[in-house]
């Protein structure tokens, strides 16, 4: 690479590495402030911005609605056209400005001044229009932006994304908002497939359940392990129904080597003891976790709130977990 160009890359990085640790002193009272304001809303936060600070608002505004507190982007220009009519008695605004004195801002400030909304800015200046019309502030800093020309926004747009993220982050934490509520604003995809699916989706149960009594022998243990949708393993109960061991095919081939008659044995003397299981109700992603954790292919699976805790109802496996992701 050009050393030159390599340097540059790397004098960027620095400066707006930087410019988010410079942050930390302004997490303050009013930042403090700003979350019990956005806490106590009775509506939605509305978060506006011009230019780069409005791409940037986007983001924040997106990620507040994702993670538990409602929220939309009101562009500052068409706000004078009719839209500040989105803005009703109950919101809270976030308004964004680098200089605190863009023209567009003006209606915005002016409005949720005389209708007495809360108004939270995001700003590098203090005593500026946008700081002195604010409820509460957040300030980034006024370093120098990483463009060499030094006019584009770079250093202060990374700035104004980390203290929206720290400030969604907090609510996040002060909501108490868990994962389940997460996966019902993120249905679609990846990360929607990992949060909703749950172990009774992905399992084999019923007729499909490789089980076999503790007086099997390996030969019955052969014949079901070949036969059955499910390959490679069989759960053994006891006359209660209880899951006691397993057999995979790994002891199979281990008995047979160690001893001739080895088909012929009875399951109790091959099986493994206190085999894993999960819980009917977790996730497949926990499922999936246990399966690499213990470097195992398949678990069985109980349901430990029904009146048999440790019976098998289903089966699950881990590139069937896999598939689905």
């Amino acid at each position: 690479m050009n050393p030159e160009l390599k340097n540059e890359a790397l004098r960027v990085l620095d400066l707006e590495a930087q410019s988010i640790l410079a942050l930390k002193e302004f997490i303050n009272d009013d930042f403090s402030k700003a979350i019990d304001l956005i806490m106590e809303c009775k509506s939605k936060v509305i978060v506006t911005g011009i230019g780069k600070s409005g791409l940037v608002g986007r983001k924040i505004s997106s990620t507040l609605s994702s993670t538990g507190t409602p929220s939309m982007f009101l562009h500052p220009a068409e706000s004078t056209h009719g839209d500040l009519g989105v803005v009703q008695e109950g919101d809270i605004v976030i308004a964004i400005s680098k200089s605190g004195e863009a023209s567009e801002m003006s209606a915005i400030i002016s409005y949720t001044s005389r209708k007495g909304i809360p108004l939270i800015a995001i700003t590098a200046k203090k005593g500026s229009t946008l700081d002195e019309g604010a409820t509460a502030t957040l300030f980034i800093s006024e370093m120098a932006e990483a463009c060499s020309l030094g006019l584009a926004p770079t250093t202060s747009a990374v700035a104004t994304l980390a203290i929206g993220d720290a400030l969604a982050m907090c609510l996040l934490k002060a909501r108490g908002f868990k994962e389940a509520e997460f996966a019902e604003f993120h249905p679609g995809g990846a990360l929607g497939k990992k949060l909703l699916t749950r172990v009774v989706d992905v399992m084999y149960s019923g007729k499909s359940l490789p089980l076999v009594n503790e007086d099997a022998t390996m030969m019955d243990v052969v014949t079901l392990m070949t036969g059955g949708d499910v390959k490679g393993v069989v759960g053994v109960i006891n006359t209660g129904g209880d899951l006691v061991g397993i057999v995979t095919d790994g002891d199979i081939r281990r008995s047979i080597l160690k001893n001739d008659e080895a088909l012929k044995q009875n399951v109790a003397e091959v099986m493994s003891k206190n085999p894993k299981t999960i819980d009917v109700s977790e996730l497949a992603a926990k499922a999936q976790f246990m399966m690499e954790s213990f470097q195992i292919q398949s678990l069985f699976v109980v349901d430990k709130n029904s009146d048999k805790p440790t019976a098998p109802v289903g089966h699950i496996r881990i590139h069937d977990i896999l598939k689905v992701f």
